[in-house]
């Protein structure tokens, strides 16, 4: 099983931009064979799927993050990224990767993972 290691977090003003890292460790040669998201854990809430890529690039993102964050994936590094634009204080929390799968079409989190990565805290202040 391929497992992450996130980077890059920090504090930012509002409108302000942070690009995370997810570099792939352990089964690394899968790396180009899964989907890989990005998911956020906001304070008190549960872990949610922000922005998908699949193993041919297409991605998905929900409402709120669509138009200012940018999932992108490099194989040869087997390393996920995810460029957050115009960060606003509701996009704070612990952002991490992971695998996903793919169901008709769309980006659906595992029913259960063995293993999450330390996570990246992003914070935007207002």
């Amino acid at each position: 099983q391929v497992q992450f290691v996130e980077s890059g977090g920090g504090s930012v003003q509002a409108g302000g931009s942070l690009t995370l890292s997810c570099a792939a460790s352990g089964n690394t040669g899968s790396f180009s064979t899964i989907g890989v998201g990005w998911f956020r854990q906001a304070p008190g809430q549960r872990r949610d799927m922000v922005a998908a890529i699949s193993t041919g690039g297409a991605t998905n993102y929900i409402w709120s993050v669509k138009g200012r964050f940018t999932i992108s994936r490099d194989s040869a590094k087997r390393t996920a990224y995810l460029l957050m634009n115009n960060l606003e204080a509701g996009d704070t929390g612990v952002y991490y990767c992971n695998e996903v799968r793919y169901c008709n079409g769309g980006p659906m989190a595992y029913h259960q993972y063995d293993h999450w990565g330390q996570g990246a805290q992003v914070t935007g202040s207002p």
